[in-house]
């Protein structure tokens, strides 16, 4: 055993108001797209054609374009357009606004991830989710929703050009399906009131469940009836689409069979919503008003122009820009957070089961930007869609251009259909919302967990039921709930305790400051309070980094170890956690570097005092 000598070593210790103009904050922002782009040189190079490939991932895969990528584009786009416009318009009533809104905020996303999107298969626009955290910050109220858009995107930007996407990392799974699935329950059951044709219900969820069942009696006939036939089309539809098998060795009439039944079930969203329209328009014409229609909507495209940065009440007062973003409050931490979550698990999810890669910083580049753009056009904040990039994959797109195609139908909606969207029942869109989130209440996940790992059902359970309160109350609750387990596991790192003659202590996990009086309590217990006091052999080949607290912690234990006239021996120490103990000049201070000699030596009492 080696002595070591005395080191002493010094200790370096670590250490206006609201602008009211929207040119402000696009200079800010013009600003960190030029610090973004420089970051692609190295500091010898101002720009290269990789760092330009990097930024603008397009420049990658259109000089390998072909007629076949654009074939199978056009075919999902096309698929995946029908499909987002009846979503865009169901989704714009979970966020409180008017349908249109839905669709201002369906087509901007096409464009500038073909342009910025490092996945082929992720299409951007309004989801359940995003609808849903909109709803409760800015309480139905278009300009503030779009002003929302604009500093969303500006944060999402931010974080692409300062490589924050690890702070993604914090948010644990088990708060992510916690927030699911009570966003799934309050969406769902805030539909109900549309599916039965109800009015004066409350919004907030506790409320909206009394309102909603006192309220049933005055159940309009006609919504009831509509709704459910959309509603059980909607799932016979679906349940034909799972059940198609493959129809490699079919004959070709089963082939083509089978496409048709796809495509008719793919878009089964677009098909519902356009026969509930046609039937409402047949009733209405001849004078029975039975249903509950969206109503008038605003016709053409929006216009192009800067974002409001303050906003009037209905009594005339004038909202600032500082009082509008005071009143985001943590929504504004929250959505831009989500939107990145949301987007990026699907496009590494769906970049996995087509073996292909994405760069996530990228991907926060592209939300953010879309975010930012979609606020000139009267867009809420956006992110992907898990339904329509499934749809995507699913119809076989070969690059981001197929979101270009979707865009144009959207566009082609708002410019020639939206008279035909006055029709369009209430209950139709509420059965295509209560379909598209159903299958996000997962309770299987709950027996996984319970089976896997009980711990995680903590802060699952107080996302799901905080959610229900104000959903970003959930997440910040589920966060808070995952980060103290983190901490606990850190603060009660496994200790395996054997008696090999000596007690022999082998630390199951790293030793930081959050530790200490832990490892203290327990040395105490098991060697120093014992009768006759017994010397200790601590394994620490799970340690890779040491703080001074623990130094601080250590020197006392060894000192109390000298007065009981036992020992404390390291082992298993790693080259920095060695080199970092040396130089503290521990009194008393002995390492092995096995256990086996350790054990040996101490039990043959070879072990020499240190200086």
């Amino acid at each position: 055993m080696k002595q070591t000598e005395a080191r002493e070593t010094k200790q370096h210790p670590e250490t206006d108001e609201h602008s009211s103009r929207v040119g402000n904050v696009i200079f800010v922002f013009s600003f960190m797209m030029e610090r973004l782009l420089q970051r692609g040189a190295s500091s010898r190079r101002c720009c290269t054609c990789s760092a330009l490939r990097a930024w603008l991932p397009v420049l990658s895969w259109s000089p390998h374009y072909t007629l076949k990528c654009l074939q199978m584009d056009v075919l999902a786009g096309v698929t995946v357009g029908l499909t987002t416009v009846p979503q865009a318009l169901a989704y714009a009533e979970v966020a409180g606004l008017p349908v249109q809104y839905g669709l201002y905020s369906a087509f901007m996303g096409g464009f500038i991830y073909t342009l910025l999107g490092t996945s082929k298969d992720v299409t951007l626009g309004p989801t359940a989710i995003m609808s849903l955290l909109c709803s409760s910050v800015v309480g139905g109220q278009p300009h503030r929703a779009v002003l929302l858009s604009l500093l969303c995107g500006l944060i999402q930007a931010a974080m692409a050009l300062l490589r924050l996407g690890f702070l993604l990392d914090f948010i644990s799974f088990p708060v992510i399906k916690g927030f699911t699935c009570a966003a799934a329950v309050t969406i769902g059951f805030g539909q109900f009131k549309n599916l039965l044709g109800l009015q004066g219900v409350r919004q907030q969820f506790f409320l909206e469940v009394y309102d909603t069942f006192d309220k049933i009696p005055e159940a309009r006939t006609g919504d009831v009836v509509l709704g459910l036939l959309c509603l059980a089309l909607l799932i016979m539809l679906m349940f034909m689409k799972t059940r198609l098998g493959s129809d490699d060795d079919a004959p070709a009439v089963s082939r083509a069979a089978r496409k048709l039944v796809w495509a008719v079930a793919t878009m089964r969203n677009a098909l519902v919503v356009v026969a509930a329209c046609l039937v409402a328009f047949s009733w209405d014409a001849y004078g029975h008003h039975v249903f509950t229609i969206t109503g008038k909507t605003s016709q053409g495209l929006p216009p192009f122009r800067p974002p409001p940065t303050s906003d009037t009440t209905a009594n005339g007062t004038v909202v600032s820009f500082g009082e509008i973003v005071e009143g985001f409050g943590g929504g504004l931490a929250v959505i831009p957070f989500m939107g990145l979550l949301e987007s990026i698990a699907i496009a590494k999810a769906f970049a996995s089961q087509n073996d292909y890669r994405i760069d996530a910083n990228q991907e926060l580049l592209a939300i953010g930007v879309t975010n930012i753009m979609g606020s000139f056009v009267s867009a809420y904040p956006v992110t992907g869609s898990f339904g329509r990039t499934a749809v995507n994959s699913q119809t076989g797109v070969c690059t981001p251009a197929g979101g270009i195609v979707t865009s144009v139908i959207v566009l082609l909606s708002l410019a020639f259909l939206m008279p035909a969207f006055y029709y369009i029942p209430k209950a139709c869109l509420a059965a295509v919302i209560i379909c598209a989130v159903a299958p996000m209440v997962d309770y299987r996940v709950v027996l996984q967990m319970w089976r896997i790992r009980k711990p995680d059902l903590l802060p699952f359970g107080v996302t799901f039921l905080m959610s229900f309160w104000q959903v970003q109350y959930g997440i910040l609750g589920g966060v808070a709930v995952s980060g103290a387990l983190l901490l606990h596991s850190a603060a009660r790192p496994q200790i395996k305790v054997s008696d090999r003659g000596v007690l022999l202590m082998e630390l199951s996990s790293g030793l930081s400051f959050p530790a200490t009086e832990y490892l203290s309590h327990v040395i105490h217990t098991q060697a120093l309070q014992a009768s006759p006091p017994r010397s200790v052999v601590l394994d620490c080949h799970h340690v890779s980094v040491i703080d001074y607290t623990v130094i601080s912690e250590l020197r006392d234990l060894l000192r109390q170890f000298k007065l009981r006239q036992v020992q404390l021996v390291f082992t298993g120490l790693q080259p920095p956690v060695l080199e970092v103990l040396l130089t503290a000049d521990l009194q008393g201070f002995r390492y092995s570097h096995s256990v086996e000699a350790a054990l040996q030596l101490e039990s043959e009492n070879l072990l020499d005092d240190t200086d």
